[in-house]
């Protein structure tokens, strides 16, 4: 599913800077979530990723913040969406965190590559429209970036964690954005 925006969307370009934040906003929130279950269970089980799961995090919550912010300076309040992300992600990062090391990367490159296609497609949409939110965006990709590249380093794409997961969280990731850009 590419992610597509309505002509409706298209019509008001600073409301889709809004709405695209707000989704942005919340995507962060569930990616915090996502890592926040992983971690959890990586102590428990994957002891060698807490690290690196600690910093992915640390990232995420800097990019919540840098979308939050953006709202603020809006005056938007935050997606409805929001509390989905958040128990989504946390479902989804305890269920991957309990299975290891090849299902947190598997969904760590999932979910990152969906984002960034999302990000790169927002920013074309964006860049003469809101460059609030396109600085916003900017601000983030090369994090983004880092924790696909990282991820996939760690992948057999023959491993059946990568060949079962990836559709899944891909196509639950792409929903998501769907669902949030039209709430």
């Amino acid at each position: 599913m590419a992610t597509v925006y309505s002509p409706d969307l298209l019509a008001d370009g600073k409301d889709l800077g809004n709405r695209m934040m707000k989704v942005d906003h919340a995507g962060e929130h569930g990616a915090i979530c996502i890592y926040s279950g992983q971690l959890f269970m990586a102590r428990l089980f994957v002891p060698g990723m807490v690290e690196e799961l600690k910093e992915f995090l640390s990232h995420e919550r800097r990019h919540r913040s840098v979308f939050q912010a953006e709202l603020q300076r809006r005056g938007y309040r935050r997606c409805r969406s929001y509390w989905l992300c958040g128990v989504g992600g946390l479902a989804l990062g305890l269920i991957t965190g309990l299975c290891g090391r090849k299902a947190i990367v598997a969904t760590t490159v999932a979910v990152e590559r969906v984002v960034l296609k999302h990000l790169a497609h927002q920013l074309h949409v964006l860049g003469d429209i809101d460059p609030h939110a396109v600085a916003a965006i900017d601000s983030i990709v090369a994090e983004e970036q880092h924790h696909h590249d990282h991820s996939a380093a760690q992948i057999d794409v023959s491993d059946p964690w990568f060949r079962t997961l990836t559709p899944m969280v891909t196509a639950w990731t792409e929903a998501v954005i769907w669902m949030g850009m039209r709430s």
